[in-house]
């Protein structure tokens, strides 16, 4: 999970930038708030540390503070990789908000969502 870093495959993420997918869910976010359906929202507003020593950390994509209170972290995917969910699962079990897990294969296809909290882990 926690691995030395090695060039990616694909190009590299730059913090503080949103990926097109991204940029679609922060609309998305933008019109809920408008709808009063959330309260705020924060693009990698947080770093979450998965294990203390190993320098294993996760920032989720966007915080989201629901219009009842609670918080969660949605991390925007087009597709799911198996260290992304593994890091979403750890988080999950160590720390107390609802993890949202959010895909959108393509423009065309609608947002699907996973939520994982602590209890379920």
């Amino acid at each position: 999970m926690c691995k030395p870093k090695r060039q990616p495959a694909r190009a590299a993420h730059k913090r503080g930038e949103m990926n097109k997918t991204e940029a679609a869910y922060a609309a998305l976010l933008a019109d809920r708030q408008k709808a009063g359906e959330i309260l705020d929202y924060w693009f990698e507003a947080v770093k979450l540390n998965l294990a203390p020593g190993l320098s294993c950390t996760y920032t989720p994509d966007f915080m989201v503070q629901r219009s009842d209170g609670v918080i969660e972290m949605h991390e925007v995917k087009g597709y799911w990789e198996d260290d992304a969910r593994v890091k979403v699962k750890v988080a999950a079990s160590k720390y107390p908000f609802v993890f949202v897990a959010v895909t959108r294969p393509s423009a065309r296809a609608g947002w699907r969502y996973e939520q994982f909290t602590k209890e379920e882990q």
